[in-house]
């Protein structure tokens, strides 16, 4: 544990999320999707996306960047497709719209897809293929955002850190498969997470312009905005350990949030027009939903999905290691503990939290640090 380390409720930490976006002008019914997109991360551990992105939202906000009221437009329809203009809104209340227009499509026809176009960032990609798990679907999704990875034999930050979301239902409720996954070796919100934790990264995680390995923290997240460094591809430098694989798939997803809905890539992403100045992320996503009951009846699926992770788990275990998890198992167990516990908060983050709540006058909350 971090020295100085505060553990909030869950309950604390999420209306105190809700109260900071409404004072930053965002409905109350968008506030709530927005914090509880946010508390889901934190509930299952992943730091990166929860609280500790908040002032990420409270910034973009103030500067204009995230619209904090969102016109949810429907470009183009069809029975089983839509193309949705988000107007720069926010990402989780367009990411949450657009993956329900997905299912409801579903429903009926099978299978139902959204592209989107002019969002922000949405939080965990993770969070929508579960709505579609909760509905009995299976679901997939995807978004770009700002250029991180540099391509196979380069050092320039190009792809974004482009996750790969897939949720599919299994017979054990509380267990389902769940994988969500940056297509680089790790995605800049750990590198977030280091420098707010003051913890170097590890060698083969990131590079200096140069190719060298990049370890501190800030100076990677500095480098990301100034071309100086890049995050690489899932099977990191070259092509001796598939490199290019994870190269590809940051590509895959760049071509399904942009080129379906005619929206913004790479560069286009960074937050800034010709002149400097600051404009929109113009981020764009993609989402499924795959009715199974189309293909086979739903505890069918549930049944061989289930059997499948059970005979991953008895696979031979390697020396000193006594069990083996499926996606989305770690982050499932995480649940009861932090409900539990609370969410820690170290000093950099209470710093921020501080910094928002005396900025908007939020004196109903008495925070023991």
């Amino acid at each position: 544990m971090i020295e100085g380390t505060h553990y909030l409720p869950v309950s604390t930490v999420q209306q105190f999320m809700i109260d900071v976006f409404k004072e930053l002008g965002v409905p109350d019914e968008d506030a709530c999707i927005a914090s509880d997109v946010l508390i889901a991360a934190d509930v299952r551990g992943i730091k990166s996306h929860g609280i500790g992105r908040l002032k990420y939202y409270y910034d973009r906000i103030k500067r204009g960047q995230h619209r904090p009221v969102t016109r949810f437009e429907i470009v183009r329809e069809t029975p089983t497709t839509a193309l949705v203009d988000g107007n720069h809104g926010m990402g989780h209340v367009i990411g949450v719209k657009a993956m329900q227009m997905a299912i409801d499509k579903a429903r009926t026809y099978g299978l139902g897809a959204v592209a989107v176009r002019n969002s922000t960032h949405f939080g965990i990609a993770g969070y929508y293929p579960l709505m579609a798990v909760q509905a009995g679907m299976a679901g997939l999704c995807f978004t770009n955002a700002r250029p991180a990875i540099a391509p196979t034999f380069s050092t320039e930050p190009m792809l974004g850190t482009n996750p790969i979301a897939f949720g599919a239902p299994t017979d054990d409720d509380n267990c389902p498969f769940l994988f969500d996954g940056a297509t680089s070796i790790v995605q800049r919100g750990t590198y977030e997470v280091l420098a707010r934790e003051e913890r170097p990264g590890l060698p083969g995680w990131a590079i200096d312009r140069d190719g060298n390995d990049l370890l501190d923290a800030n100076r990677l997240l500095d480098g990301l905005d100034t071309g100086d460094a890049a995050l690489l591809p899932l099977g990191g430098a070259g092509e001796s350990h598939g490199g290019y694989k994870g190269y590809d798939l940051a590509t895959m997803v760049e071509i399904f949030s942009s080129a379906f809905q005619s929206g913004a890539f790479m560069y286009g992403l960074i937050g800034f027009d010709a002149q400097g100045n600051r404009v929109p992320f113009r981020v764009g996503h993609f989402f499924m939903a795959i009715n199974i009951e189309a293909f086979v009846p739903l505890s069918e699926f549930k049944r061989t999905s289930g059997e499948i992770a059970r005979q991953l788990r008895s696979a031979r275990k390697a020396p000193g290691q006594d069990r083996i998890y499926i996606a989305g198992e770690k982050e499932a167990e995480n649940i009861a503990r932090i409900m539990a516990q609370g969410i820690p908060i170290v000093p950099n983050l209470q710093a921020e939290i501080k910094l928002m709540q005396e900025e908007l006058g939020l004196t109903q909350y008495s925070f023991p640090f």
